[in-house]
């Protein structure tokens, strides 16, 4: 099967704006779009009730009629904004997380929407985006409600912003413990598909000895520590810069955990890109402690890209 951009839709503002991202990335990469309406049948739920009451909301047809309506008229809504795109759409039955997952492995990557609260709180993410996250095996982006195609781009000198000012830059989290290739690609191909800059961004911690006495470090061994990473990331970032030339990169080797710095930077972001190491837990699946807070925190849309 060809590969597509798929869009997860539930017919609510966040998936819609989900929807148009992910349309303008499926013609940046030059893919068919696919839009993917889960339908879980439940007896009672008031997403129905505009429709016709509660009283209609527990009627199977009535229930199958939305589900149905919400991928069509989104694809017709896109198909006007997009007409030199490719555009399918159709519903699924089943629990939506895995139905979800399930579409992202036929997928270049799965959108899907987030509940937005504003530039300091960020996301809100619920539990079918978390759980999907999760389980995916193929990259997941997570949009805000109310993201727009000019919220990607700087404004111009009039302080003009649109889709013919320049993107804002593309910013990666990195593990050098784990630098795993899948990661660096889509960070540096996302960059390139945007024409703009990488900002690369790299947290770590002091050794244990000094975890509870840290004024017991000297200047110049902070100095040496602090080299020591910059050096390591410079190493791993090397053969990516040679094979994406044209990617502006910029490092930032930092102290202290990396959530902090990764939301900071998300403010001026077009893209914020995040791993997810594959793996179950004891309490089942999970993302991590950076990338959790990064989805529940960063402004700009978060792409979570999963890794061995």
């Amino acid at each position: 099967m060809s590969r597509t951009v798929t869009a997860g839709l539930d017919g609510s503002p966040e998936s819609r704006a989900a929807a148009d991202w992910a349309a303008r990335e499926a013609l940046r990469r030059g893919l068919p779009l696919r839009l993917v309406h889960v339908h879980e049948w439940q007896p009672y739920s008031s997403v129905y009730a505009p429709l016709a009451g509660a009283v209609a909301a527990v009627d199977p047809d009535v229930q199958q009629q939305w589900a149905e309506s919400v991928p069509r008229e989104a694809a017709a809504v896109l198909a006007g904004r997009h007409p030199d795109l490719e555009i399918s759409a159709g519903r699924v039955s089943g629990q939506p997380a895995a139905a979800l997952a399930a579409a992202a492995e036929e997928s270049e990557l799965l959108v899907l929407g987030s509940r937005g609260l504003g530039a300091l709180a960020g996301f809100l993410v619920g539990s079918v985006a978390s759980a999907t996250v999760a389980q995916a095996v193929r990259p997941v982006v997570l949009v805000r409600a109310g993201e727009k195609g000019d919220d990607e781009h700087r404004p111009d000198l009039d302080g003009l912003v649109s889709e013919y000012t320049p993107f804002r830059d593309v910013v990666l989290g990195i593990d050098l413990a784990r630098p795993h290739d899948d990661l660096l690609a889509f960070a540096f191909e996302a960059a390139m598909l945007r024409g703009t800059g990488l900002r690369v961004v790299h947290g770590w911690n002091l050794p244990a000895s000094y975890g509870y006495n840290p004024a017991a470090i000297a200047l110049d061994l902070e100095h040496e520590l602090t080299g020591a990473q910059a050096k390591a990331l410079t190493q791993v970032l090397a053969p990516w810069r040679a094979k994406y030339p044209a990617v502006d990169v910029v490092e930032h080797s930092v102290a202290g955990g990396a959530a902090h710095h990764l939301i900071e930077a998300a403010a001026d972001a077009s893209l914020v890109v995040v791993g997810r190491r594959v793996r179950r837990a004891a309490a089942g699946l999970h993302v991590g402690p950076v990338t959790h807070a990064v989805l529940h925190h960063a402004k700009a849309p978060v792409a979570v890209v999963p890794h061995d």
